[in-house]
């Protein structure tokens, strides 16, 4: 078994017993490696946010919670290239580096055998640059994504088509793909109306920490939507 099986492997096994605690001697017999092997995986688990706990002492060992985890995921090849490609096609979009490490996880649940035939599928599809959106700075990306989640305001330094640059406080309501890029839409207290903000033109971007009323894609004047529709018409 080689260790990214190994890693999946051990998962499954803690969620198995839980909620009881498993010592690392007991473990290592399992997989038949040694106690130090197994304290190092279990280790590298903790770092990449499995929810695994110790309990040192007599008595102690190892246990993840179940209900933090998912059960096993059997995808097939096929499904692992369907997503591996949309994010190849989307590689601007917002959210794409936890996209990323979705994808890894997915990887590391596969058996050795799945792996192999996703990657030889994977290998029989191409990606096109022809028609990519414009990107923005991951920087800006990032800044955008965290008063989404968050649910604060956002001040940003953002240059319009004529190259008019403002500086705004933007209540973030989210994020909208076209053609011609991603815009974040949200009302803006500079125009005290609602807008949308290409991301690739937004020069500068932070959250404030100022929590904001939620409001929803319904709650923005329709001339939003239709002027990014217009925008991707030309």
């Amino acid at each position: 078994m080689n260790r990214t099986d190994r890693l999946y492997a051990l998962v499954e096994e803690l969620r198995a017993r839980a909620p009881r605690l498993v010592r690392a001697c007991e473990l290592a017999g399992r997989f038949e490696v040694s106690v130090r092997t197994v304290e190092r995986d279990l280790a590298a688990l903790q770092q990449a946010g499995v929810p695994i706990w110790t309990q040192p002492g007599p008595g102690g060992g190892y246990a993840v919670d179940p209900r933090t985890t998912l059960p096993p995921l059997n995808f097939s090849p096929a499904e692992a290239t369907a997503v591996a490609a949309a994010l190849a096609a989307n590689r601007s979009m917002p959210f794409a580096e936890a996209g990323k490490s979705a994808l890894r996880k997915l990887v590391a649940a596969m058996s050795s055998q799945q792996r192999d035939a996703a990657s030889q599928l994977a290998g029989r599809v191409r990606i096109s640059d022809w028609g990519a959106r414009a990107e923005a700075p991951r920087d800006i990306t990032r800044a955008v994504e965290q008063a989404l989640e968050a649910g604060v305001a956002l001040e940003i330094e953002y240059e319009d088509r004529q190259g008019e640059v403002t500086r705004r406080v933007v209540e973030p309501v989210g994020l909208l793909g076209a053609r011609s890029g991603w815009y974040l839409t949200g009302w803006c207290r500079l125009r005290d109306a609602s807008r949308a903000f290409r991301l690739d033109r937004i020069i500068s971007a932070r959250p404030t920490g100022e929590r904001v009323p939620p409001r929803s894609f319904e709650d923005l004047e329709p001339g939003v939507s239709y002027a990014i529709q217009a925008l991707d018409l030309g």
